[in-house]
């Protein structure tokens, strides 16, 4: 027998001692890990790239666009016709690119078939003229999409399999979430949280971090600046916890009654009304007689109320119910764009409210809700916990905790991703095997 015959299959004679055939094999584990690494860094740098890249296109013509539509007041009188031209768009031209951010979150749970090529500049352009005319849409949606797509024609130009094109999309989202907010670390665990309450993915922990700090850099080095927000440290004691276990509750109860409404006007409209276009026709008449009524504060992104809010001014409760009802006809009609910055508007002017009643400082209370509304509609309180801590520094990161939690309790077994699914319920039952959660709805073709 040759030498070569007589070593087993990790190259090590057999009379060799007993020590050396661990090592070769924890050499060949490290040597796999280590590959492993570098393909998936390499990998979610690149979603990340192109995640960063449409992120600043977006960002840099959006706050243009913003800044026009806020210097020509009377603007918001074409939000009817601009609806029904991009409603025509996609009911015509947008094929499964309807879908939207759910979409890509069921590709996520059954990569069955590539992401359409379309989605990326038709939620572009789409947001950008609801955002010009003052339909109060947000970002995260048009974020979300644009990565995406982008990363899904990349996975299907270097063929990946099912499983690693999965993997990939995870790190879309962490790139496009965490380059349009410049949170990388809560873009990493937003992507790892959403797609399943009660579970994290942790095995694309490594492009998600990947994708959402590269995209936030480039973002950056291009020259995009983020809002920086004055950092929150509250005196922490007993009595604080308890009354933001009220208010915690309160922004779960605010994130729910978004959803509901926002859902309940897609079904109403999709019921009575046949053709989709005219849904946002409609819907944009809706909002010219709200904002002839009440002002423009709550159209776009209401960027003047959330800063208001942040400052510690004293608004009324009528100001997040306005927003709330602004946001959820212009999203329930289906205009583009996303609802993460219209529930942080809601949050934090939720959060001035209540601060009066109880007894707590405005921009505190303020700064939590930002976040701890979108906890409690998106199911992810681990990523906003992490969110308010890169926004408003790691003074608060206790209050952060307790707020996002109990909104996210609170909330109910909602989403404003109808395709998240539940692997675990808030009462701790295992219902993976489960699509969805009971009372969710797709968007309506």
């Amino acid at each position: 027998m040759s030498m070569t015959e007589n070593r087993d299959m990790s190259g090590i004679p057999p009379s060799a001692p007993p020590w050396l055939a661990v090592l070769a094999r924890r050499n060949r584990e490290h040597a796999y890990l280590a590959a492993s690494l570098v393909r998936w860094i390499i990998l979610g740098s690149v979603s990340g790239g192109l995640a960063g890249l449409s992120g600043w296109v977006f960002l840099t013509v959006l706050d243009r666009i913003t800044d026009f539509r806020l210097e020509h007041d009377r603007m918001y009188f074409m939000l009817p016709v601009a609806g029904l031209i991009l409603g025509g768009m996609y009911h015509f031209f947008g094929g499964r690119a309807k879908g939207g951010s759910p979409l890509l979150i069921e590709q996520i749970h059954e990569p069955t078939e590539w992401l359409p090529r379309r989605m990326a500049p038709m939620i572009l352009l789409g947001t950008w003229a609801s955002q010009l005319f003052g339909a109060s849409v947000g970002r995260e949606g048009t974020a979300l999409q644009m990565s995406g797509g982008l990363t899904d024609t990349f996975a299907r130009l270097i063929r990946l399999k099912p499983d690693d094109r999965r993997t990939l999309l995870i790190a879309a989202l962490a790139g496009g979430f965490g380059a349009v907010f410049g949170v990388p670390v809560a873009g990493a665990v937003f992507a790892l949280e959403v797609q399943s309450l009660g579970r994290v993915r942790y095995e694309a922990i490594v492009p998600a971090l990947s994708a959402s700090i590269v995209g936030d850099l480039i973002v950056r080095g291009l020259g995009y600046h983020h809002a920086l927000r004055v950092p929150l440290d509250p005196r922490i004691d007993t009595w604080l916890i308890l009354k933001l276990l009220l208010g915690g509750v309160a922004f779960g109860l605010a994130g729910a009654a978004f959803i509901e409404l926002t859902e309940g006007l897609k079904s109403a409209t999709a019921r009575f009304i046949r053709f989709p276009p005219l849904r946002t026709f409609l819907g944009g008449l809706a909002l010219v007689g709200l904002t002839a009524w009440v002002g423009h504060d709550y159209l776009g992104m209401s960027l003047g109320i959330i800063d208001r809010a942040l400052a510690g001014d004293r608004l009324s409760f009528a100001v997040f119910a306005l927003k709330i009802l602004f946001a959820a006809i212009s999203i329930g009609t289906l205009f583009p764009g996303g609802e993460v910055t219209p529930l942080f508007a809601i949050g934090a002017t939720l959060g001035v409210a209540l601060a009066t009643p109880l007894n707590i400082e405005p921009s505190l209370l303020a700064g939590l809700g930002f976040v701890a509304v979108f906890a409690g509609a998106s199911n992810t309180p681990l990523a906003c916990t992490i969110l308010g801590i890169e926004i408003f520094g790691g003074g608060a990161a206790v209050p952060f905790a307790v707020v996002c939690v109990v909104a996210f309790v609170f909330s109910g077994h909602r989403s404003i991703y109808p395709t998240q699914r539940v692997a675990i319920t808030k009462t701790g039952r295992n219902l993976e095997h489960r699509p969805r959660i009971h009372g969710w709805h797709s968007r309506p073709e």
